[in-house]
């Protein structure tokens, strides 16, 4: 049987060895305790609320000891995870709810008035109330079911070309090929710690190095948000080794006032990821004796993909390294053909850590996946050497503060509104974010724009991070000759 009960073992091999630290609320918990709980929801999960093997159960929380136990319950049980983006509007996660369909959705009660705002009707408590009483319960043997390792974990939402979003399904199998692929990368062992301040409706909440760590026995610190000073603060009072946040974070700790003092000698590099991180930057941590290792990787597949030696952080600046282990790559024309050294094409990956395709959505899948290979969307090309360089995406989504921004899912909501006829969306430079989002529109014929109704009207239909930062009305947009918008001539106006 395939071995997905990680955890099991460990409260076996290490039952008291610390498992999680939660910061947010002091608590420690051992790997025997997280087994327990892991068992006691698992059991409730199925007895008490019914829940079989492949159902979903939704969930609306920031990273603690509650939501980490129910991993472990999926895990146990073959429920399939659905982590929410707390930061969506009611309407995209009423989308979210008719296409997944959970049984039962999970919520902090922070976000009440969100899950209150739902349209959709699915059976829902709180968070702590489902929990109650797990930390206290020491009986519960949870019997798991034998399940094939492409058994759906998680259905992990990223946002859609198409203006909707897209559910990755991310199985068993995943996330040990992904586990082996980061430790053996990034040589985590048993008495290594880490802190994480990733959130949990991203793949790097859970899978950069959360779970690699549970897989290998080591130690996790888990913080609610993520807070420069803080992060700084526990850096020097913990002592953990490895850390990974995307290039905004270490820009805001760079500017945090106890940066210039704070001793960060424990670390023995910080994994960056999301968007490339400029020299200068890179140079600072250096300075402060702490190596940097970029590298890359999408919901789809991995997602720890490739990985920059901290050795090579400053020789090969803008690469995303090699592949990892156990990953194939090809590039590739757009006749599928495979292109030469340092020319440029689409990145498809291959390997045990690949998606099995997107929930509901065969059209997506078929797309994506051509003959086994994942087609990234990425343009990129590989040196002599092998290292592989990020050019532009092949898509048109952009990065604001490490999320994903996707243009044709903001202009649908734009278009939504009453006075707008057209509108494209492009990412600009932004000094604290990387890039924010620039809608052009065009006006109905007659129609005047309000721009406090406009933004109003994106906040109750998108996430924050979505809206566009800069609104333009121009006369018309520009296009090509089969009528799409030219996006290139948009970012000259």
């Amino acid at each position: 049987m395939f071995q997905k009960d990680w955890l099991s073992k460990w409260a076996v091999y290490s039952p008291e060895k610390v498992a999680i630290k939660a910061y947010a609320t002091g608590q420690d918990i051992s790997y025997a305790q997280l087994n327990r709980q892991g068992c006691f929801l698992a059991q409730k999960l199925t007895a008490q609320y019914g829940l079989q093997s492949g159902q979903r159960l939704m969930v609306l929380a920031e990273h603690g000891i509650e939501y980490i136990s129910l991993f472990v319950a999926a895990q146990k049980s073959g429920i399939v995870l659905v982590p929410v983006n707390y930061r969506l509007a009611p309407p995209e996660i009423d989308y979210l709810i008719q296409d997944c369909q959970p049984r039962l959705l999970l919520y902090e009660p922070k976000f009440e008035n969100q899950v209150k705002s739902l349209q959709n009707t699915v059976p829902h408590m709180l968070l702590h109330d489902f929990t109650q009483g797990m930390q206290a319960h020491h009986g519960v043997h949870f019997e798991a079911p034998q399940l094939p390792e492409q058994h759906p974990l998680f259905i992990l939402y990223t946002s859609g070309t198409t203006g909707f979003p897209k559910g990755a399904i991310y199985c068993h199998r995943m996330l040990f090929w992904n586990s082996i692929n980061t430790t053996q990368s990034l040589e985590i062992g048993p008495n290594d710690y880490t802190l994480v301040f990733l959130p949990t409706f991203h793949t790097g909440g859970w899978n950069v190095l959360l779970t690699p760590f549970l897989h290998r026995g080591a130690s996790v610190g888990i913080l609610k948000r993520f807070d420069a000073t803080q992060v700084l603060q526990l850096i020097e009072k913990d002592r953990p080794q490895i850390i990974m946040g995307v290039p905004t974070m270490l820009k805001l700790m760079m500017e945090s006032p106890v940066f210039e003092k704070a001793d960060l000698s424990s670390l023995r590099y910080i994994i960056v990821g999301g968007e490339a991180l400029p020299l200068e930057v890179i140079e600072i941590w250096h300075q402060k004796g702490v190596k940097i290792r970029q590298g890359y990787g999408l919901t789809e597949v991995g997602p720890n993909i490739t990985s920059l030696h901290h050795d090579d952080a400053t020789s090969k600046i803008g690469s995303i390294g090699r592949p990892n282990f156990y990953v194939q790559h090809k590039i590739v024309n757009d006749q599928n053909q495979p292109v030469g050294i340092n020319q440029i094409g689409e990145l498809c990956l291959k390997g045990p850590m690949t998606t099995q395709g997107y929930w509901n959505n065969p059209e997506a899948t078929a797309k994506a996946l051509v003959n086994g290979w994942f087609h990234t969307g990425d343009l990129v090309r590989q040196d002599e050497q092998g290292y592989l360089y990020v050019v532009d995406r092949k898509k048109s989504m952009f990065i604001s503060g490490g999320e994903n921004v996707y243009p044709n899912e903001v202009e649908r909501v734009l278009r939504a509104f009453e006075a707008i006829d057209e509108a494209a969306v492009i990412g600009v430079p932004n000094q604290q974010w990387g890039e924010v989002g620039k809608a052009f529109i065009t006006l109905k014929q007659g129609a005047t724009l309000d721009q406090g109704q406009l933004e109003s009207h994106c906040l109750a239909n998108l996430a924050k991070f979505k809206v566009p930062k800069h609104f333009e009305v121009v006369p018309t947009l520009p296009k090509n000759d089969t009528g799409k918008i030219d996006r290139k001539s948009l970012a000259k106006l």
